[in-house]
C-alpha cells in the first residue's frame, strides 16, 4: 500500500519535472496555507544527490506496471528508490492538518459515506487490503486515490465521473492539486504554455497599472510581499502574459488574486495555461469583460435566488437600499479569493473547476445563511461593515460547515438559464430604450444646430433691419426737425406778413393824414409844412421798423431776410413823400 502512494506520488513529480527539464530538487515546497514557493527542503535535497531518480516518467510507469501485476515483484534497487522516496516525502508533508482534515471530511460530510467508499474502491484496482483501507477512509487511501485518478484521468473521468467529482467536494489532497486543476479544466497540454516564454518577453500598454497593483496582491502572504521579490515577478509575468493574451479583456484587478492562488500551486506557465482556462471556461472572461455584463448577470441570478430562499433578508435588504452588487461582486470577481482565508479558497476553487459557477452560487448562499441573523438587525453601513470582517470570520470558524451549507443549497439550473433569459430581455429593453434616447438627443441636437444656423441667420437679418430703422428713424429725427424748424418759419413769416400789412396800412393812414394836413394847410408855410410832415413820417416809419426788430437783427439761415423789402418799401415811402410834397 505504501508503494502504491509513492508510486502515485512520484508518479505527479515526475510528470511535473519531466515536463520543465528539472530534477526533483527544483520542486518546491508547501506553505502552510496550502501553496508551493520555496525550495525543497535541505534534507530532501541530500537524499536526491546521494539517490538521483531518473527525470523521465519510464521507470516510474515501469513501476506502476509491476505493482499492479505483484507488489511483491519489486526489484531491490525500486524498493530502495521507494524507500528513499518515502523519507522525501515525509519532509515534504508540511501541512498534514491540511490533509488530515481531507481524510476526516467523510465523517462530517452529510453525503452517503457509501457512496464515497464505494467511489473510491472503484478507483482503486489492487489487493484486497487496498479495499480494507479504503473502507476506512484513511490518508493513504486518499493518496492511493488520487493517484490512480490522475495515472488515468481520461478513462476514469470518463467512467468514474461522479465520484471524481465527490472526492473533489471533499478536497483535493495537497500535492496533487497542482496536476488535479490543470486536468480538471483540460490545461494539462494547453497550447498557452508554449506562448507564455512569447508573451513575458513582449511589451504590455497595461504594465504600469499592473506594477501598481500587484503590491496590493495578497501583501501578508509571505510569497508575495518582498516588494520585487520573486512571488511579486511571476505575479507580474502571469498577468501581463493574459494582457497581450486577451487584449480585449487587457488586465482587471480582479484576476491578480485568482493568479496569486494558482501561483502557490504551481509554476508560471502552469497558472498562466489554468487562468486562460477559467477565463475561458467558466464565465470568467465575460465577467472581466469591459461591459461586465456577465457580473450584471450574475448579480440578478443570485438576487432572484436570495428572494427565494431568504425571502427575509431579501426583504430587509430592499428596505435598506442594499443592492447585491455592493456586497457579492468581489465574491465573483474574485472567486473568494479576497473574503475567504487560502485553505478555503483553495476548497472553494477544487470545486469551481469541477462543477463551475454553480459552487460560487451555492457558497454566496451560504455565506448568507451563516449570518442571515445578525444582518437582519443592521443597517446598510452595518452590514457593510458585517460582510467585511465579521462573517468571513464567522465563516472560517468552521469551514467544513460552510461548505457543507454549500452543497445543500439548491440550483436549478433551468431555472437559472430562464433567468438569463429574462436578464437579457430586461438589457436588451434598456439598450434600446439607451439607443432611442441616444437617436432623440442626436436628432435633438441636430434640430437645435439647425434652429441655431436658422437663428443665427435670423439675429444677422434682424440686425439689418434694426440698422436700416436707426438709420431711417434718424432720417426722420433729422426730417422732422427741419419740419419743426420749417413750421417756425413758416410762422415767423405770416408773422412778419402781417406786421408788414400792418405797416402798409398805417403807411397808408399817414398818407391820408398828409394828404388832409396839407389840403387844410395850403395857406401856411409850404416849407414848414414840409418839413414837419416829413419829420413826422420819418418817426412813424423808424417807429414801426423797431417793433418788427428787424432794423438791427442778423439774418439766420432759417429766417427771410426782409431787410431789402423793408428797404425797398422805406424808399417807396419817401419816394411818395417827396412826390406828395412837390
Amino acid at each position: 500500500m505504501v508503494l502504491q502512494k509513492l508510486v502515485a506520488t512520484r508518479y505527479w513529480y515526475t510528470r511535473r519535472s519531466s515536463k520543465r527539464g528539472v530534477s526533483l530538487s527544483c520542486l518546491v515546497s508547501v506553505d502552510a496555507d496550502g501553496g508551493y514557493y520555496s525550495a525543497m527542503p535541505p534534507a530532501a535535497m541530500r537524499l536526491q544527490e546521494d539517490h538521483p531518480p531518473p527525470v523521465s516518467a519510464a521507470p516510474t510507469n515501469h513501476l506502476i506496471a509491476n505493482l499492479e501485476t505483484n507488489n511483491n515483484r519489486a526489484t531491490g534497487s525500486e524498493l530502495e528508490l521507494l524507500a528513499k522516496l518515502e523519507e522525501a516525502n515525509r519532509l515534504y508533508e508540511s501541512d498534514a492538518k491540511s490533509l488530515n482534515s481531507l481524510s476526516g471530511a467523510s465523517a462530517t460530510s452529510g453525503h452517503s459515506r457509501k457512496s464515497s467508499d464505494t467511489s473510491q474502491i472503484s478507483l482503486t484496482s489492487g489487493t484486497s487490503s487496498t479495499q480494507e483501507r479504503a473502507e476506512d477512509g484513511g490518508e493513504e487511501d486518499l493518496w492511493v486515490t488520487w493517484g490512480h485518478i490522475v495515472n488515468d484521468w481520461e478513462n476514469n473521468w470518463k467512467k468514474q465521473n461522479a465520484q471524481i467529482r465527490e472526492l473533489v467536494r471533499r478536497g483535493i489532497p495537497l500535492h496533487f492539486r497542482a496536476i488535479a486543476w490543470q486536468l480538471l479544466c483540460k490545461a494539462t497540454d494547453s497550447p498557452e504554455k508554449k506562448q507564455y516564454a512569447e508573451y513575458i518577453k513582449t511589451k504590455s500598454p497595461c504594465e504600469k497599472v499592473i506594477r501598481r497593483d500587484i503590491a496590493r496582491t495578497y501583501p501578508e502572504h509571505e510569497f508575495f510581499k518582498e516588494k520585487d521579490g520573486l512571488g511579486q515577478e511571476s505575479l507580474f509575468n502571469v498577468i501581463k502574459a493574459y494582457s497581450l493574451h486577451d487584449r480585449e479583456v487587457g488586465y482587471c484587478q480582479g484576476t491578480g488574486f485568482i493568479v496569486g492562488l494558482l501561483l502557490m500551486q504551481m509554476p508560471e506557465e502552469e497558472a498562466f495555461a489554468v487562468l486562460v482556462r477559467i477565463m475561458e471556461d467558466y464565465r470568467m472572461r465575460d465577467m472581466f469583460k469591459p461591459s461586465m455584463a456577465e457580473l450584471g448577470l450574475c448579480m440578478y441570478q443570485l438576487e432572484n435566488q436570495v428572494a427565494e430562499y431568504l425571502p427575509d433578508l431579501n426583504q430587509h435588504f430592499q428596505s435598506q437600499n442594499f443592492h447585491t452588487s455592493m456586497y457579492a461582486s468581489s465574491w465573483f470577481l474574485t472567486l473568494f479569493t479576497t473574503a475567504l482565508s487560502l485553505p478555503l479558497a483553495c476548497r472553494i476553487m477544487d470545486v469551481f473547476l469541477s462543477e463551475g459557477m454553480e459552487i460560487i452560487f451555492k457558497v454566496a448562499l451560504a455565506m448568507l445563511t451563516l449570518g442571515k441573523e445578525e444582518l437582519m438587525s443592521l443597517d446598510m453601513e452595518g452590514m457593510l461593515k458585517y460582510f467585511q470582517k465579521e462573517l468571513p470570520a464567522h465563516a472560517e470558524a468552521d469551514p467544513e460547515a460552510l461548505m457543507q451549507t454549500a452543497y445543500e443549497m439548491k440550483y436549478n439550473a433551468k431555472k437559472m438559464k430562464k433567468l438569463e433569459k429574462e436578464y437579457i430581455v430586461i438589457k436588451t429593453k434598456e439598450q434600446e430604450e439607451m439607443a432611442e434616447l441616444k437617436s432623440q438627443e442626436i436628432a435633438t441636437e441636430g434640430e437645435l444646430r439647425i434652429h441655431s444656423v436658422d437663428a443665427s441667420d435670423k439675429v444677422r437679418e434682424l440686425q439689418d433691419k434694426v440698422a436700416d430703422l436707426q438709420a431711417e428713424s434718424q432720417e426722420i429725427a433729422t426730417e422732422g426737425e427741419l419740419r419743426i424748424h420749417s413750421v417756425d418759419a413758416s410762422d415767423k413769416v405770416r408773422e412778419l406778413q402781417d406786421k408788414v400789412a400792418d405797416l402798409q396800412a398805417e403807411v397808408l393812414r399817414l398818407e391820408r393824414n398828409k394828404l388832409g394836413f396839407a389840403s387844410g394847410r395850403l395857406s401856411g408855410n409850404r416849407s414848414s409844412s414840409i418839413d414837419s410832415t416829413d419829420e413826422d413820417s420819418r418817426l412813424v416809419l423808424e417807429d414801426s421798423m423797431l417793433r418788427l426788430n428787424i432794423v438791427d437783427s442778423p439774418t439766420t439761415n432759417n429766417e427771410p431776410n426782409f431787410r431789402p423789402s423793408l428797404v425797398i418799401f422805406n424808399l417807396t415811402l419817401r419816394k411818395r413823400f417827396s412826390v406828395s410834397c412837390s
